[in-house]
């Protein structure tokens, strides 16, 4: 559950016809590539979806404040060094407000979750800036605590043994359906306080919207609408029956109403809006931690040994280090949500100019050999490892926390339970989800011997 590694992106990977998707756009302003003797690579190509890691380092040494055009026809800057990626992710002029984009009727619409705008979803984190962001971060805060997450401990622990149970005994599994994908929906369903009997609607709603284009024409888009329609039910019924004093273990949904009930304004919109991001932040970053996380271990043996022995040792020193390794080296979330130049702003002595979308590219920045050593090394000992997968600045991972707990929890458990987990296919047939946002498995094919 993040601010920044929510938003799914709205166009499909898959390149419109006669649309160029590498290099400028027509007229677009791109800085030279000094020495440079090859063509930008191609970029948002499903070959590029596998391994975008050597595509990035180009951009990082010839073009690190690169426009692009991307598949939705959207013309943006991709922002790929650390250091100025720091600076545009707590850069005040680069506001999260689309009302900020300069865009082109073609753009209209493209550059956040299908079918928000329709479903009046617009007022949440990811969409506003200060002073209306501080107060509805601040809003959420109260009903989102580290102790909540601390006290959520065992019921996720609860949910990944359960999972885990349902295909043990097969001795295979596709562990993104699985495992990664409902644990986290059922875990934030918990945790928002949707009743266990409506929650596989919510998995049918999320499972079409992580799709990102690979289900019905549409079909996102009626998702988040339903979605919505639910959300201000439930948030009614809780208004309804909310106790004067909270109980122990008190809904997030319960907790947002209370807030707003308490002196300070949070309207029922966007107490919907607020849900509906937490919801769907608080689910895909993770199913693509667990599942791009697993994948890393899986393919690098010596350290997934590593991972193991301290773990038989009772220590959990390197499960700790190691999520963070694996979130800086494969992490959720390719490039942070969208950004939207107020002013005329210079990053990486690039100019870009007002109204001009802006894409940090965390995969790119936190393999960065000038801000880590050996980047592209897995180490899970890794200890100076300030990636920036949970963002930075202001709109910084709310529910970091969340994640690292469930993150912690499924790969532990899995590796603990069924400690010959292997791959069941080739790394090579594997396929990448299409989106701009994410990064995270189609699939992930495991074999292992079923436990006693």
């Amino acid at each position: 559950m993040t601010e920044d590694p929510v938003q799914p992106a709205h166009p499909s990977s898959t390149p419109a016809a006669n649309t160029p998707t590498t290099g400028a756009a027509p007229d677009a302003d791109v800085p030279a590539a000094p020495g440079a003797g090859a063509p930008v690579p191609e970029l948002f190509s499903w070959e590029f979806a596998t391994d975008p890691y050597p595509a990035y380092a180009w951009l990082r040494e010839h073009a690190p404040v690169h426009r692009t055009r991307l598949p939705s026809g959207v013309e943006a800057w991709l922002v790929t060094r650390y250091g100025d990626a720091r600076q545009a992710l707590a850069d005040g002029r680069l506001s999260k407000n689309p009302a900020h984009h300069d865009e082109p009727a073609h753009a209209k619409g493209k550059t956040g979750i299908p079918g928000e705008r329709k479903a009046e979803l617009m007022t949440h984190l990811l969409n506003i800036d200060p002073p209306d962001h501080t107060r509805l971060r601040r809003l959420v805060s109260k009903a989102f605590t580290p102790r909540r997450v601390a006290e959520f401990a065992p019921r996720v622990q609860e949910l990944t043994d359960q999972l885990i149970d349902r295909f043990a005994e097969r001795g295979e599994a596709d562990l993104i359906h699985d495992f990664a994908f409902p644990l986290p929906i059922y875990a934030i369903c918990d945790l928002l306080g949707v009743p266990r009997e409506d929650q596989d609607d919510f998995r049918d709603w999320a499972g079409m919207m992580i799709r990102h284009g690979g289900g019905p024409r549409g079909g996102v888009a009626r998702s988040v609408k339903k979605m919505r329609g639910y959300l201000a039910e439930l948030i009614h019924r809780k208004r309804e029956a909310l106790p004067d004093v909270p109980g122990p273990g008190e809904d997030l949904i319960s907790g947002l109403i209370r807030a707003s009930d308490h002196g300070e304004h949070l309207t029922e919109n966007e107490a919907a809006a607020m849900a509906f991001i937490l919801l769907f932040a608080g689910f895909e970053t993770t199913v693509n931690l667990i599942g791009n996380g697993t994948y890393a271990l899986l393919t690098h043996p010596e350290q997934r040994r590593r991972l193991q022995d301290s773990l038989a040792a009772g220590e959990s020193a390197l499960l700790e280090t190691g999520v963070e390794e694996l979130l800086r080296y494969d992490g959720p979330v390719e490039l942070a949500t969208w950004r939207f130049a107020t002013e005329a702003v210079r990053i990486g002595g690039q100019d870009i100019a007002a109204g001009d979308p802006v894409l940090v590219v965390l995969a790119a920045a936190d393999r960065d050999p000038e801000r880590f050593e050996q980047p592209d090394t897995l180490d899970l000992s890794r200890r100076d490892n300030q990636h920036l997968g949970y963002g930075h600045g202001i709109h910084y991972c709310l529910g970091a926390p969340l994640a690292r707990l469930e993150g912690q929890t499924a790969l532990a458990t899995l590796l603990t339970r069924l400690p010959d987990l292997r791959l069941a296919a080739d790394p090579a047939d594997l396929r990448w989800r299409g989106g701009l946002i994410m990064r995270g498995l189609r699939t992930l094919p495991v074999e292992f011997t079923p436990p006693r």
